[in-house]
This record gives structure tokens, sequence and C-alpha cells, in this order.
């Protein structure tokens, strides 16, 4: 909260401290670090911090029955404490120190539970990972060129040069692994084999937003046609995710696949020009997707740990406080009127409209938004409103206090912080003049989505489409990318390994080279024939002694 209010104090007054801390200085060589304190670090620390303290209190009652716990909770600080270091950054080498502790911890984090499933996923999240920490890296060698890795300096003034323009593509690279853009998607939906306070934290608030808010820093040294490129694959990457969501039937994945679809709105409207729309979103979705994940944790914590859709029904007649939230967060990711996400979801779109850009961006985003309201209301339909379909035997109840405290710290932001932090962020309101059936298309698209998730409800209809047809599998499974980034990656690699093994290791090097040629070495050599206790050497060279004696005498 003082961080909130101190960012609030910033933003009035319009002021930046830049903090430079003194580390060693040798000679004439000095090593600083230095620390960024603006109205966009204080508050989006502020948001982080408050999430994270709700998330740990969670998941005290939720990892009760782990027996590493405290490990638990401590990795946790020190995913929040890397995210503060990259926060706070100004430079590329304190940045690279936050960027790849996030990403060593959330390895750390997804294989949590130590079975096969959540080994694969962290290690495909981890180096799917490192494609971007090495272009990190390699921009600051290339910032290097400009005396000093302080990139807030030379953004604007050297956005002309080809050097800047180089480190901007590969600043945009860095952001696209971390915030699961195509082609990058698959590592999020698998990253949901970690704990669910994990989800709630990593995939709401921080790890995949650290992407788009370094997008944010660096928005100014991008030029049209970066922009035009990188909005073509963050609008597919929203377009994907929300077709995906509508197939699948874990929980988790359906709320991490509309994090991923959270995430292309966010990027596609940084490349369309306003970065400060796409951190009022990424604060206010931050917010409702954290309480999302945890209401599915105490739903998936009172199902005995069941994530299948599929089982469930009727929930709200058994945990009527959690379904509430549920579904306040859903309405909220639709962008139903006066829900928070409304607020910077219409602002985005009427924002789209107002430019003249394309046909198909046009298209897309309006399409999104339906697909969110289908994937949003299946997911409704399916956890609570129809039939009760887990097992006879079960021990559902609203009995976790602390849990359920948790969730409701943080329902009351969720409801006021849209129409909040549109009157706090924007120093002058935002004029839309559009035509009324434009205005209206938002609420339209909306209704159509909700239609289209109550059919895609439908059982026997879900079946049809799933069973024996190509067209699905290939939507359900995100555009087969899960497959091109793990198979079509190390298939060839990894074959190509086991022929030069055979061919080689164990076949023409294993003659030619060392076994070949110590038996060679053993043949040609008389030391060894003499050492292999024949009697009969023994004599003849007795014989041979006594001769040579003989004739020394």
């Amino acid at each position: 909260m003082i961080f909130m209010f101190i960012s609030l104090n910033l933003m009035i007054k319009d002021l930046v401290y830049i903090i430079e801390y003194s580390m060693i200085s040798v000679n004439s060589i000095s090593f600083i670090y230095i620390i960024l304190l603006d109205w966009m670090s204080l508050m989006f620390m502020s948001f982080v911090l408050f999430i994270s303290f709700l998330v740990i209190f969670y998941s005290e009652e939720y990892m009760s029955g782990d027996l590493n716990k405290n490990r638990f909770i401590l990795l946790v600080v020190m995913f929040v404490f890397s995210m503060m270091l990259m926060i706070i950054s100004p430079n590329l080498i304190s940045i690279l120190l936050g960027w790849d502790g996030l990403g060593l911890v959330s390895y750390c984090l997804v294989i949590y539970y130590q079975n096969i499933k959540s080994f694969n996923a962290g290690m495909l999240t981890a180096l799917s990972n490192r494609i971007g920490d090495v272009a990190l890296l390699m921009s600051i060698a290339w910032m290097m060129n400009y005396g000093s890795w302080n990139f807030m300096f030379y953004l604007e003034i050297m956005k002309q040069d080809w050097i800047m323009e180089l480190i901007s593509y590969l600043i945009v690279l860095a952001a696209m692994t971390k915030s699961a853009q195509i082609p990058f998607s698959s590592w999020l939906p698998a990253a949901m084999a970690a704990p669910t306070p994990v989800s709630s934290l990593v995939h709401s608030s921080t790890l995949v937003t650290a992407g788009v808010y370094l997008l944010i820093r660096f928005n100014f040294a991008f030029n049209s046609s970066l922009m035009n490129l990188f909005l073509f694959i963050s609008s597919m990457t929203m377009f994907m995710s929300g077709i995906g969501a509508n197939f699948e039937f874990d929980l988790k994945k359906i709320i991490a696949l509309s994090t991923l679809s959270q995430l292309g709105l966010m990027m596609s409207i940084l490349f369309l020009g306003s970065y400060k729309l796409a951190f009022f979103h990424l604060l206010i979705h931050a917010l409702f997707k954290a309480l999302l994940f945890m209401c599915a944790g105490n739903i998936i914590h009172s199902l005995n740990n069941c994530q299948d859709i599929r089982f469930m029904g009727g929930l709200v007649k058994h945990l009527p406080l959690t379904c509430s939230y549920f579904n306040i967060c859903n309405w909220s990711l639709c962008g139903v009127p006066f829900m928070s996400g409304f607020y910077s979801k219409d602002l985005i779109v009427e924002f789209m409209s107002m430019n003249v850009l394309n046909i198909y961006i046009y298209f897309i985003f309006y399409i999104s938004i339906g697909l969110t309201a289908s994937y949003s209301l299946r997911l409704t339909y399916y956890t609570m409103i129809g039939d009760f379909n887990f097992i006879s035997l079960n021990l559902l109840q609203e009995g976790n206090k602390v849990m359920l405290f948790g969730m409701s710290g943080l329902i009351y932001i969720v409801i006021i912080s849209g129409s909040l932090f549109n009157w706090l962020m924007f120093d002058t309101m935002v004029f839309v003049c559009l035509p009324v059936f434009m205005k209206w298309l938002t609420l339209l698209m909306i209704g159509a989505g909700v239609w289209v998730g109550y059919e895609l409800s439908k059982f026997n209809l879900m079946y049809n489409l799933l069973s024996n047809n190509n067209y699905s599998f290939f939507f359900s499974s995100m555009w087969n990318m899960p497959y091109l980034s793990t198979l079509g990656v190390y298939y060839y690699p990894v074959n190509l390994g086991g022929c030069y093994l055979k061919i080689f290791d164990q076949g023409w090097f294993e003659y030619y080279g060392g076994q070949n040629l110590f038996i060679f070495m053993k043949k040609l050599t008389l030391v060894q024939f003499l050492s292999l206790n024949y009697f009969k050497i023994y004599f003849l060279m007795l014989l041979v002694w006594v001769v040579f004696l003989l004739i020394q005498i």
C-alpha cells in the first residue's frame, strides 16, 4: 500500500527518482547499481507484493499436507524478489539478474511435485525461456556500443540507429519467450503442473507479465515495421489460445489459455502504440486472474485433486462463496459492463477501432473477445450449472477458512479496481468518438460468444466435435504447437546422435580407435609375450644366461 501511495504521488508530481549505489570502485572503474523509481515501477511492485502476500497466506492451508511447505514458501519469496529486481532496473545487466532468477525459480516451482509430467513441463519451460535469456545476453553485448547499459537514456535518441533496431528485435524476442507468444506458447499450459498457488502468482501477475513489462519500458525504441510484424504474431496468439480454451477439459489449462489470450491482447495494444493501455490491462488482469486461479485451486482441493471439468457440475450448491468469486472473475475476464475488466478491454477495443489499420486486425480483436466469452460460459456451465458428476463419496464444503480469507482479500479490489485505476492512471480522459453500431459491437460480440459457449457446453455436440475429427484435434492442441516445440525440435538431432553413436563411437572409431590400437600394440611387443609365465621360456632364458656366463669366463 505504501508503494501505491508513493506511486500516486510521483504520478501527480510527474517525478522520477533514479538512485545510484556505488558497489565497488577500482582505480577509475566504478560498478554502480541503479534503481529506477517512477509511478509505473512502484505501482506494479505494489500489485505484485499484494497478490504474493495473499497467495502465500492462501498457501498456508492449500499446502498444509506438504512436508516441504517451508521450502515452497521460500521459493515463492525468491520468485517475488527476482521480480522486484527486474521491475526497478533501468539497466540491462540487473534486468538479466532478475530475468534469470525468474526462469530458475519458476523451473524449481514447476517441478515441485516431482513426477515425470512435472519434469517434462519444467524442462519445456526452462528451455523455452533460455532462448529469451540468450536474446537478452546478445542485446547486452550490442548495447556496449553505446558505452552504457542504462537503456533508458538511449531509447528515443537512438531510435533511427540500426544497432538500436537490432537490440529492439532481440528484446522483443526475449519478451515473447517469457510471455509465451507464438511460437513459444506451449510452455504456459504445460507449466500448470505446478501447485495452484504458483499458477495464481506466476501465471497471472509475475512471470508471464515480465515480458510485457519489459516491452512497455522499451516501447519508445520500436519502429513501424517491428510493430506491424509482432502485432500480427500477438494477435494470432490471442486467437489461437481463445479457440484452444473452447476445446480444453482441464480446469487449470483453460485458465492458463485465457491468460495467454489476455497476454496476446496486451501485446497487441502495445504494438498498436498505446503502452499505457497495455499497462492498465496488465494490472487489472493480474488481480482477477490471480483470484480466478485461487478459486480453481479451492475447487480442485475440495474435489480430491480432480481437475477435469467433466467430473464437476452443480458446484454452486456445495461451494457457494467460491463459485460467486469465480463468476465475478469470469465476468470481469469477459468484459461485462462495469466489472473491472470492462474498463480496460472496452477501452483497448475502442482504441483499436479508432485506428485505421486493416480488416484482419479489426476482425481478430472482435472474434477473440467473442471467444473469451464463449470459453468462460462453457467453463461456468460445466462446473456450476449442470448436473453433479463427481463420485458419491465426497466431502464438498467450504471449511477452508484461511483459503477463503485469502480469496476474500482480493475480491473487493477486483470489483472496484477497473473504475478506480481508470480515473487514477489517465491524467486526461480518453475521448472515444465512434458510431453507435461500433460502440455496441463489443457487447454484441460478448453476447454472441456467450451463445456459442452455451452451444459448446452440450455434451453430445462436444463429443461429436472431438471424436475422429482432425480439425478439432488441431485446434484443441494449440495448432500442434506442443508437439512442434518438443518432438519437432529434438527428433532429428537425437536421431542423428543415435546414428553417430552406432556408426562412429561404437563402429569405425571403435575399430580404428582405442581398442584396435591396443590389440595391435599388444601383438607387436615382445615384453607382453615374455610375461605369459611359460616354463619353457623361463628355462630358455636360464640357458641363455648360463651360456652368456660361460662365454664371459
